[in-house]
């Protein structure tokens, strides 16, 4: 079984993910913020981060290039971003930080995002 770290903010879309994953197999653990994200991580490595990129305080790039600076397989996680936030220049550092793809949250449905991180672990 996979373990997938969904870090998003608002909470009725990390509650749906969370149980969407949950029900496909995965053991999912949740963070609503960058700062929480990055002490969860520590103690529970995931095999994918469905990161959020905007998020309060710090965003979900910032979290990323933090977490790629930790000295351990943490910086070699596997993260897919999402976001309602389309923006060449966000996904261009995206890209630069190693994320495997970057979805915009309104195209595709719950069920179509579980399926392509499907992809990223098989």
């Amino acid at each position: 079984m996979s373990k997938i770290f969904i870090i998003e903010d608002e909470p009725l879309l990390r509650e749906m993910y969370c149980q969407v994953f949950a029900e496909h197999g995965f053991e999912v653990i949740s963070a609503e913020s960058a700062e929480e994200g990055l002490i969860m991580i520590e103690q529970e490595v995931p095999d994918l981060i469905l990161l959020d990129i905007l998020l309060p305080n710090a965003s979900g790039l910032e979290m990323l290039e933090q977490l790629r600076h930790i000295p351990s397989n943490i910086a070699k996680t596997k993260v897919v971003a999402f976001s309602n936030y389309d923006n060449k220049i966000a996904r261009e550092k995206a890209k630069t930080l190693g994320v495997l793809d970057y979805l915009i949250k309104t195209e595709f449905s719950p069920q179509e995002i579980v399926e392509r991180i499907m992809t990223y672990l098989s």
